[in-house]
């Protein structure tokens, strides 16, 4: 008995200790984090202690600047200077946008970039999933019971930095779709392939994300090297002919396309299907519509309908029968949809934005806040599928530009707050650096957003006959072939020739066997 207890001791002393697996330090222990922390720059500077090199990487990123050079087109580019059609523009309205920035305390033109501790590490780094970031407090976090806005009985609660901080970890789904589930200003709102239903989705409604299989997150495809996320909507990759991702090849292209991973011939056990990638992007077929995961996103937006006031003078709301908003006072009109199907366009990876600075006539087309290239002849064009967002926004007749208003804000000229256009374009133009006639009128416009996320599984994809058909859906495609939806007079005749000429051939070798068989 006691040799054997003996021997359980000797277990005893020999059991492992538990052990993290899915990192290599336990932020918990870090002296420098067990702190009190009252700011997120609080927590910066003691993460910058270890981490050295961090702060100088991401103030280098595009996630950071929120600017962006096009190489092609030498457009200055990056949310901090293009138009949108959804929320319109950052100008004037830096303290309610930059709670996506990766930086705390961007209120206005002024921001410190080249400041380390205003980097924001949790922003990515959080998994606690308690992060929060409220618009309208330029990008801070809230450590102290608030009431916000001011005079509205809306309390913030504080959250525990010093909890958050202590648990650190990768980047994840829910971190990157803190921001992008919600770009434009709410769920789903801008991207149509991106909401929040893409935070544990099945393999339905994405088959690489899919949280009970691949679990692929954000990064698994949109891999970092210093900081810097690869992807970007200013220069996508439309065309990838650089075949799948070899480690320490240097001609490695882009690798979150689709051929990084599945090669320019995915198709192993159909072949002939490859053919198809010659013309087409993989999300052509393998995302048959985007908003799949039972969240709407917006397809139009009016910004002329906004400024309705009820009987008593107050702003009002309307909803649809599913109870989603359809008329803010504030903002106007909107029209929801799911389960979308796209549209189609050649593409080339070519996009040229409509600037501040640019003169635009006000036609009966739609102006374009995004122009893409392609064409069915330039070899470098596929056919995507697009979410096509069709708006109507202010503009000035005079000066003939769009217009940047001041939206966001709890001031006297913030159009959310006093519905008054007349004080909130000049505020907003000011602060953009750029003229204002005095004069506004509404314009309509549209942009479009490739799809590429809500990669259905392979049973899912489309069939042959969704664009093989006359109405299908690639109707208005032109530039190729399709069999089943063109109707061409010459190679009709061709091919009824061919075929005609081999039943000729195929009855005249049978006589000839018939005839030489009786001698």
């Amino acid at each position: 008995m006691a040799v054997a207890g003996s021997v359980l001791a000797e277990e005893a002393k020999t059991e492992p200790k538990p052990l993290k697996l899915n990192t290599t330090a336990d932020h918990s222990k870090f002296k420098e984090l067990q702190g009190q922390f009252k700011s997120g720059p609080e927590v910066t500077k003691a993460c910058l202690v270890c981490h050295t090199e961090a702060a100088g990487q991401i103030h280098r990123t595009k996630h950071w600047k929120w600017e962006y050079l096009n190489p092609d087109t030498k457009q200055m580019l990056g949310k901090k200077t293009i138009l949108n059609n959804f929320c319109i523009s950052i100008a004037s309205n830096y303290a309610s946008c930059t709670s996506c920035h990766i930086g705390y305390g961007w209120k206005d033109a002024n921001f410190d970039f080249k400041s380390e501790e205003n980097v924001d590490c949790l922003a990515c780094h959080d998994t606690t999933g308690n992060y929060k970031k409220p618009p309208g407090l330029a990008g801070n976090v809230v450590t102290k019971e608030m009431e916000f806005p001011a005079g509205s009985g809306k309390i913030l609660k504080a959250i525990d930095l010093s909890k958050i901080a202590q648990k650190v970890g990768k980047s994840s789904r829910d971190t990157c779709g803190a921001c992008h589930f919600f770009g434009g200003g709410g769920d789903g709102v801008k991207h149509g392939d991106l909401d929040s239903s893409m935070s544990a989705p099945d393999k339905e409604l994405d088959v690489h994300m899919d949280a009970t299989g691949l679990d692929f997150t954000c990064a698994s495809c949109h891999k970092t090297s210093s900081h810097d996320v690869a992807g970007s909507r200013y220069t996508p990759t439309a065309k990838d002919t650089k075949g799948a991702h070899m480690p320490g090849r240097a001609s490695n292209g882009n690798p979150a396309s689709c051929v990084a991973c599945h090669n320019n011939a995915p198709h192993k056990k159909e072949p002939r299907l490859n053919q198809h990638t010659a013309k087409l992007a993989c999300q052509t077929c393998h995302i048959p519509a985007f908003a799949r995961g039972g969240v709407a996103t917006k397809m139009t937006w009016d910004w002329s309908t906004a400024g309705q006031k009820d009987e008593q003078g107050q702003q009002i709301t309307r909803k649809d029968a599913k109870g989603r908003i359809t008329y803010e006072s504030r903002k106007g009109d909107f029209t929801l949809a799911e389960n979308v199907t796209p549209e189609y366009a050649w593409f080339n990876g070519h996009v040229e934005y409509t600037l501040l600075s640019d003169k635009i006539e006000k036609t009966d087309q739609r102006t374009p806040i995004n122009k893409l290239g392609g064409s069915p002849t330039d070899g470098k064009s596929l056919i995507w599928p697009m979410k096509v967002f069709r708006g109507s926004q202010p503009y000035d007749p005079i000066n003939k530009t769009l217009i940047t208003p001041h939206t966001a804000g709890n001031d006297d000229t913030g159009f959310w707050k006093n519905l008054a256009w007349d004080k909130a374009i000049p505020v907003g133009m000011k602060d953009s650096g750029a003229p204002y006639s005095g004069k506004f009128e509404f314009i309509n416009t549209e942009m479009s957003w490739p799809i590429t996320h809500m990669v259905a599984p392979k049973e899912k994809a489309l069939g042959c006959v969704a664009c093989h058909t006359k109405d299908g859906r690639l109707a208005g495609i032109q530039g190729v072939y399709l069999p089943g939806r063109d109707a061409n007079k010459f190679v009709d005749t061709a091919g009824w020739g061919i075929v005609l000429l081999t039943l000729l051939g195929v009855l005249g070798h049978g006589a000839l066997r018939v005839v030489h068989r009786k001698r």
